[in-house]
C-alpha cells in the first residue's frame, strides 16, 4: 500500500509542472488522479472477484506491474497520455488489483481487533504521502516529472513483487467460510431496513466525506505556490498533513473497536469539517501547517471505520462485492473533489470556492451518517 499510493503523489507535486504544458489549466492533471482514484475502485469490483478465486498474491502483483506501466504511459505527455495511464493501468487494473482485495484478505483474518487490523493496513496509503512528496520535490526539480515517473515505476516493481509473492502464499480461504456459514441464519433486515437502503446510504456518505478528503491532499503544494510558499514548503506540509494521519490512524482504529464503526465515522466526519474550514480562515505558513496537522489527525479514521461498520452490519459471505463497492463509492468522492478543485479553481482563479464547496458535501454526509447513527441506537433502545 505504501508503495503502490505512493504513486499518486507524483501528479500532486508536479501539478503545476504538468499544468503548466498545457496552458495553465490544473483540472487537466487533477482529473488525471481523479482517473486514478476512480478507476481504483471501479477495478476493486471486479478483481476482488478474481482475487476471491485465484488468490490476493496474484492480483497485488498484476496490480503492481500495471501501475508501473501506467506510470511509463503518463511520461507521454498531457492529456490523453496522462489520463489512459492514470485512469486505465494505475487506476482501473493497478490499483483495483491492490486496495480492494487488500482490505477483504484483512478484515477476514480479524474479530476482536478489526479495526485496528483495517487502520493498520489502510495507513499504508499515508505513509505514502508522509514519506514521498518531499522526496519527489527533491526529484522533479533536479530531473523532471517524467523521469521521476520511471524511476518510480522500477521501484514499485522491484519492492511489491517479492514481497506480495513471498507473504501472500496462503489466502485464509478456511476462515472465509466459516464465517461465511455462521452469518446465514442472520436476519434480512439490517437497521430494521431493507439492507441494500443501508448499503446506498452508506456509499452516498463516502462519496461526500471523501469530496473535501481529496481536495488538500491533491492541491495543498499547488495552493501554497499560489500564497508564495516554494514546492518544497507545499511538500513538506503535505507531508506533515499525510503523517499525522499516518500517526492517529492506529488511535482511530483502536476506537472504532471500543465504539463501532458508524460512530467513528461520525467523529472523524465532524473533525474533517472543522479542519476543512481552517483552510479557509488562514494563509499564513505557520496556520497552514497548523491546519493541515488538524486535518490528517480528523479524517485519517474515515475510510477503514466505514468498512469496520459494513462489516458489523452485513454478513461476512457478502464481503467480497460489498467492501470493494463502497470502496468505488470513497474513490468516486476522492475522484470528484480532487477534479473539482482543479475546475473550480480554472474558473475561479483561486481555492476558497472549492474548499467551501467541500464543506458543503461534508455537511451533507454528517446528515447521511447521523441518520444511520440515530436508527442504530433508536434500534438497540427497542432491542
Amino acid at each position: 500500500m505504501l508503495m503502490a499510493y505512493g504513486t499518486g503523489w507524483i501528479t500532486a507535486v508536479a501539478l503545476k509542472d504538468i499544468a503548466a504544458e498545457v496552458g495553465g489549466a490544473r483540472s487537466i492533471p487533477a482529473l488525471a488522479s481523479a482517473l486514478a482514484w476512480f478507476g481504483g475502485g471501479t477495478g476493486g469490483i471486479i478483481m476482488g472477484q478474481i482475487a476471491d478465486r485465484v488468490g490476493t498474491r496474484w492480483t497485488v502483483m498484476f496490480g503492481a506491474l500495471m501501475v508501473a506501466v501506467g506510470l511509463a504511459v503518463s511520461t507521454f505527455g498531457a492529456p490523453w497520455p496522462l489520463w489512459i495511464g492514470h485512469g486505465l493501468f494505475i487506476g482501473l487494473i493497478g490499483l483495483g488489483g491492490i486496495n480492494a482485495p487488500l482490505y477483504v484478505y484483512v478484515s477476514r483474518w480479524f474479530d476482536r481487533r478489526r479495526g485496528s487490523a483495517l487502520a493498520l493496513i489502510s495507513s499504508g496509503s499515508y505513509l505514502a504521502g508522509a514519506l514521498w512528496p518531499p522526496v519527489f520535490e527533491r526529484a522533479i526539480a533536479s530531473v523532471g516529472w517524467r523521469e521521476t515517473m520511471l524511476w518510480y515505476a522500477l521501484l514499485e516493481a522491484a519492492v511489491v513483487l517479492p514481497l506480495a509473492a513471498v507473504f501472500f502464499t496462503h489466502p485464509p480461504e478456511a476462515v472465509h467460510a466459516t464465517v461465511a456459514r455462521s452469518d446465514s441464519a442472520k436476519p434480512q433486515r439490517v437497521l430494521g431496513w431493507p439492507p441494500n437502503l443501508v448499503f446506498a446510504l452508506l456509499c452516498a456518505a463516502a462519496v461526500l466525506c471523501c469530496v473535501p478528503m481529496a481536495m488538500p491532499q491533491g492541491h495543498l503544494v499547488a495552493f501554497c505556490g499560489d500564497l508564495g510558499m516554494g514546492r518544497s514548503t507545499g511538500a513538506l506540509m503535505l507531508s506533515v498533513l499525510l503523517g499525522t494521519a499516518f500517526l492517529s490512524r492506529q488511535a482511530w482504529g483502536a476506537i472504532s473497536d471500543r465504539i463501532g464503526g458508524l460512530p467513528t465515522v461520525f467523529i472523524g466526519s465532524l473533525w474533517q469539517i472543522c479542519a476543512m474550514g481552517g483552510f479557509l480562515l488562514t494563509q499564513s505558513e505557520r496556520g497552514l501547517f497548523t491546519v493541515s496537522a488538524a486535518f490528517g489527525l480528523g479524517f485519517s479514521g474515515i475510510i477503514p471505520a466505514y468498512v469496520l461498520a459494513l462489516r458489523q452490519l452485513f454478513p461476512a459471505s457478502q464481503a467480497a462485492w460489498r467492501i470493494p463497492t463502497l470502496l468505488l463509492f470513497s474513490g468516486s468522492g476522492m475522484a470528484l473533489g480532487g477534479w473539482l478543485a482543479g475546475a473550480l479553481y480554472d474558473h475561479f482563479g483561486y481555492y476558497a470556492p472549492a474548499f467551501a464547496a467541500g464543506i458543503g458535501a461534508n455537511a451533507v454526509n454528517l446528515i447521511l451518517v447521523g441518520t444511520l447513527l440515530a436508527r442504530r441506537r433508536h434500534r438497540m433502545a427497542f432491542a
